[in-house]
């Protein structure tokens, strides 16, 4: 029973042992335990202003990030827009370059097929020139004598042209 009842001197030397070790902790171990809980109460409030200020610089950057993404749909918008006007542009120019090169060529075709006409009708008044020079020919190689025999033989010569 000794050991739950302990006796008065051991209750002085145990109280007097724990305020020795009370005062030497208090002069120097609180002191550096404060400091360390100091700094690091200081360390923390510092992290956490930095990371307040790096929350704002990221809102920052984000609010700058959507200007210039706005900005960037704007001018790509403009871009498309100006590509949109210049192929309309180029289309047009070739249609209208197109119907200009169409109607020349059509022009051309129809100035040679004019020619080809003329030469073609040149070319028949020769033939129906020389028919006539050789009907003529033949007609005056024949004697004269007798007019039923001439009619006779000039519509035989108009038959045969005819036939050609």
């Amino acid at each position: 029973m000794q050991l739950l009842t302990p006796s008065f001197g051991l209750i002085i030397w145990t109280m007097l042992a724990f305020l020795i070790v009370f005062f030497i902790l208090k002069k120097f171990a609180w002191p550096a335990i404060v400091g360390g809980l100091k700094k690091r109460e200081e360390a923390i409030a510092e992290s956490l202003a930095t990371a307040e200020k790096v929350k704002e610089e990221m809102a920052q950057m984000k609010n700058e990030n959507e200007a210039l993404l706005a900005t960037a749909r704007e001018e790509r918008g403009k871009l498309l827009k100006e590509a949109r006007e210049t192929k309309d542009r180029i289309i047009n120019e070739a249609k209208e370059q197109a119907k200009v090169e169409a109607n020349k060529i059509l022009a051309e075709t129809q100035a040679a097929i004019d020619a080809q006409k003329m030469a073609a009708l040149t070319d028949v008044k020769n033939q129906v020139g020389k028919l006539v020079i050789e009907v003529s020919e033949k007609i005056l190689r024949r004697e004269l004598a007798d007019k039923q025999a001439q009619e006779s033989y000039i519509k035989g010569l108009v038959d045969e042209v005819k036939m050609n």
